[in-house]
């Protein structure tokens, strides 16, 4: 394609050339963290600035439903959306507008924030009429890496058989100050996660019942849990308090459940669960949750004209040459002409938006679906107009008053001035000629 296209974060400013409106798309969201379905609404506004098109993508929730967390994680993960602009015209291919949103700790359910906008930027490198459409957008979620305890009393854990909540004194330090106990054989608890790792958290104590444990329905390991032992393997003569009392080998990321179950018709503990996600380089595939347009919200035309011709390398600065040279033609106008339909500075009657960037003019057309086109008013740049000097030529040898000399005056002075040298001339000469035949005659 045509275009450079690099990602970038702009913030809306008023800049000549900027598109003067917006198209407003709508989104429903579907499969992975969307869930059942969730409606969207973005805002796609091109700006254009030293040389460059950017098009942002502001974003909001309009309906109840929130993307959701689908499990229990630390702080850190990641919501990044991701559109698509289609590009027709002088230029063909396609932006991708980005944009993500940290998260804060997360349990199943919480929602998710939306990223403050998507945007994407690509270099304006020849003239012509380009179109921005907007195309289907993309929602991924990326975990954060760590651990989350998960406390018994959560609405995730199910239980099955008879436990029963004890609140022991903080000398016992289980975990938030609370622990499930059951003594019936084949009491379940149980939870669904997200993750790549978990542990169970219990009690050591003697004469507690042994422990099975299950991921994904499947028991991991040949033999089973025992609280009543220290690591040593030896009889319990205490109690230990929030001990891991089983981890899990490495998991594929993804869903799992856990269960652990009573073994006998004897005391056992439940804490609480730790589940682990390791580091995920790429988002999720099954989390993934795509979006498509529920309308046809337009497109919007830029048209990049090409460079205009300035009468100065520098309007800024000072005339090189001295306006009052000889060689220069009176009648030669360095400035613009105001009424010259096609000087670039003028906007034009009912113009769009206009400006110049990098001596490219940038005139923005916001097209709907019916073909309807806005006007706003004329932004262009103010002309720099220049001036003729008040003394076309100056004769030579005269003096640079800055005033032509008077030209209808007849010169009466000079003409006096010849008459009597003339006279005098002549007689000057009769006398030479006299005394010079009174010369002769005395000789």
């Amino acid at each position: 394609m045509s275009l450079a296209a690099t990602a970038a974060f702009v913030a809306t400013s008023s800049i000549p050339g900027q598109a003067a409106s917006s198209l407003v798309m709508k989104y429903r969201c579907t499969g992975g963290i969307a869930g059942a379905g969730v409606d969207l609404e973005a805002r796609m506004t091109p700006q254009v600035e030293s040389g460059t098109m950017n098009v942002r993508w502001d974003m909001k929730y309009t309906s109840v439903q929130r993307f959701g967390s689908p499990g229990f994680f630390p702080e850190g993960s990641s919501l990044d959306l991701e559109g698509t602009v289609d590009i027709s015209g002088a230029w063909t291919g396609q932006l991708r507008p980005r944009g993500g949103q940290s998260q804060g700790e997360l349990v199943p359910g919480d929602y998710l924030d939306l990223p403050e906008g998507l945007s994407d930027s690509a270099s304006i490198t020849r003239t012509g009429t380009i179109r921005f459409k907007p195309g289907k957008l993309t929602v991924r979620f990326t975990p954060a890496e760590g651990e989350v305890k998960v406390n018994n009393n959560e609405p995730e854990i199910e239980y099955s058989g008879t436990w029963e909540r004890l609140h022991p004194a903080p000398t016992y330090d289980d975990f938030l100050s609370d622990i499930e106990k059951t003594t019936e054989k084949n009491a379940v608890a149980k939870l669904d996660f997200v993750g790549t790792k978990v542990a169970y958290i219990g009690r050591r104590e003697q004469n507690l019942s042994p422990i099975r444990v299950l991921i994904d329905g499947q028991q991991v390991s040949g033999g089973l849990v025992e609280p009543g032992k220290d690591r040593s393997g030896k009889d319990m003569t205490g109690t230990d308090t929030q001990e891991v009392l089983w981890t899990s080998s490495q998991l594929e990321y993804g869903p799992h459940t856990v269960e652990v179950i009573n073994t006998e018709d004897a005391t056992a503990y439940f804490d609480a669960f730790q589940v682990f996600t390791g580091d995920i380089p790429e988002p999720p595939k099954h989390e993934q949750a795509e979006c498509e347009l529920q309308h046809d919200p337009g497109a919007i035309d830029v048209d990049i004209s090409g460079p205009t011709e300035d009468p100065t390398d520098d309007p800024t600065d000072e005339p090189t040459e001295d306006p009052t040279d000889p060689g220069e033609d009176p009648g030669e106008d360095p400035g613009e002409d105001p009424n010259n339909p096609n000087n670039p500075n003028d906007p034009g009657p009912g113009g769009n938006d206009v400006g110049t960037i990098g001596g490219e003019n940038v005139i923005v057309v916001p097209q709907t679906s019916s073909s309807t086109t806005t006007s706003p008013k004329p932004t262009g740049p103010t002309a720099t107009k220049y001036y003729r000097a008040q003394v076309a030529k100056t004769p030579s040898g005269g003096v640079e008053t800055g005033v032509a000399p008077d030209e209808n005056r007849p010169p009466y002075g000079l003409m006096a001035t010849g008459m009597v040298v003339a006279m005098g001339s002549a007689g000057g000469g009769l006398l030479m000629r006299r005394r010079r035949a009174a010369h002769a005659g005395g000789a």
